[in-house]
């Protein structure tokens, strides 16, 4: 039984290995909201239950939100090794100094558990087993006596691995033969195992247990999940992004683009208590998605506070590669707050719905291919 990258590091970090912070996508609109929510550089990993993964293009990186999607939508309609990528693990990118090997399997010809270690990990393992077998360690586990602390040092030491990082090393050996132990694995596997200044961390994750003992594991089925959605979002076949404090007024405010002859892009509803931070997330999704020539933001304030919409809108626009036109209704609660923060930032708004609809389509109608 082989699990996804994403389960066998939540295993990993269940037991004491530290991964790096990361949440699962399955569709480009969640990548891009991940990323945005992590505000940092990313790597974008497909979930596939095959090696050699990188290699075959399904990993990227990505520097800032915006270059998110069309990475994510690419990887998402691609298949690596025959296998449809239906999952991503967007995951902060690591500044990596050093990449090691580690592994535990089954040593067919002796039976006995195999502890396997390199002070060069990557992609280039397989590579390496060939070209210079000596630089990985092979240890063989008594399987009638128990694997000890000392004993994972001393494999950490004949990595080559310097002193100061040892007995960290030698930790992760030993958390990763208990995790092969618990499990009844046919492999538990990191590679790489990374250093960072931040420190030591699993940059990747292997687990496959034997399927004649998943019975004696029943909390392995059915782990995992995603990230809840903030918002609805429907993406449609026009040019005007359309995003609206409420399902009504969304949906009115695509009526008002359609009635001056424009085309909605999207339907996105951001609710009706959105934050500033939801109101960042929002945009930042429609802002990056390829075929929004402009944004209608079409909000009624009640409960969702105008100064916390303004303060989102400005907050996008400063964290965007992409120059789309906003066109902002803005009325309601705290609303002369708001449009003050807009007219500071020199975003232009109006209060009346049916007056911005009509400069969005104005403005989309300007805009050449």
């Amino acid at each position: 039984m082989k699990f996804f990258e994403y389960i066998s590091k939540k295993l990993f970090r269940d037991n004491g290995i530290k991964t790096l912070k990361g949440h699962v996508a399955y569709s480009p609109e969640e990548a891009v909201d991940i990323a945005t929510d992590m505000g940092c550089a990313v790597a974008i990993k497909s979930q596939v239950l095959v090696g050699g993964r990188g290699k075959a293009g399904g990993i990227k990186f990505a520097d800032h939100p915006g270059d998110v999607y069309d990475i994510a939508d690419n990887l998402l309609s691609s298949k690596i090794k025959g296998e449809p990528v239906k999952s991503l693990l967007i995951e902060e990118k690591a500044d990596i100094q050093q990449e090691f090997y580690l592994s535990v399997s089954t040593d067919r010809s002796t039976k006995k558990p195999i502890i396997m270690a390199s002070a060069e990990g990557g992609v280039e393992i397989e590579n390496l087993a060939v070209t210079d077998p000596d630089k990985i360690i092979k240890y063989h586990v008594n399987p009638l006596e128990e694997f000890l602390p000392y004993e994972a040092r001393d494999i950490a030491c004949q990595m080559g691995v310097e002193s100061k990082y040892v007995s960290e090393i030698g930790g992760v050996i030993y958390k990763l033969f208990n995790i092969y132990e618990k499990y009844d694995a046919e492999i538990a596997e990191i590679n790489p195992l990374v250093l960072t200044p931040d420190g030591i961390y699993a940059a990747d994750a292997k687990l496959t247990v034997e399927n004649d003992a998943v019975f004696r594991h029943h909390d392995l089925i059915g782990i995992g999940g995603t990230k809840p959605k903030e918002f609805g979002f429907v993406k449609l076949d026009g040019d005007i992004a359309v995003l609206g404090n409420g399902a009504g007024l969304t949906l009115t405010g695509m009526d008002m683009i359609n009635l001056y002859g424009g085309k909605p892009a999207t339907f996105l509803d951001i609710g009706g208590g959105s934050s500033e931070e939801t109101i960042k997330k929002a945009l930042n999704l429609v802002l990056n998605y390829p075929p929004v020539k402009v944004v209608f933001l079409n909000v009624l304030g009640g409960i969702t506070r105008a100064d916390d919409v303004a303060k989102g809108v400005v907050n996008a626009i400063n964290n965007t590669k992409r120059n789309v036109p906003i066109v902002i209704r803005l009325t309601g609660t705290n609303e002369e707050e708001g449009q003050r923060i807009l007219e500071k930032a020199g975003i232009p708004f109006e209060v009346s719905m049916e007056k911005a609809a009509e400069k969005a389509v104005e403005i989309c109608n300007s805009i050449k291919d």
